[in-house]
């Protein structure tokens, strides 16, 4: 059985996930299956989301719900804009150079 959580008061991407995918908050609430009233007042930050809110909203924007409350997907210099260009072969290579960095130890 799934227990009622209230998630914390904090910020997110839901509005900008909603753009970066093109839907009004009146499709994204029916792809949710919510009011889009719900919706504008957990964009605005007026009303606290739930994780079964989380679950659905990361499913309707083809995303994952840690994406929502960690990610701007607006953002085209960001470290996971550019992850999701690449194909597998150069995130494995990506992934090599991270770690060459961090073995340095150094700061620049």
């Amino acid at each position: 059985m799934c227990q009622y959580v209230p998630m914390a008061q904090q910020p997110h991407y839901i509005k900008a996930w909603r753009k970066y995918r093109g839907l009004t908050q009146e499709q994204l609430a029916e792809r949710i299956g919510i009011a889009r009233s719900y919706l504008t007042k957990i964009e605005r930050g007026t009303r606290r989301y739930d994780q079964p809110f989380l679950e659905a909203a990361a499913e309707a924007l083809r995303c994952g719900p840690g994406d929502i409350i960690t990610r701007d997907p607006s953002e085209p210099e960001g470290i996971w804009s550019i992850w999701d260009t690449l194909s597998p072969h150069q995130r494995q290579q990506a992934v090599a150079v991270i770690r060459a960095i961090r073995a340095t130890g150094t700061d620049g």
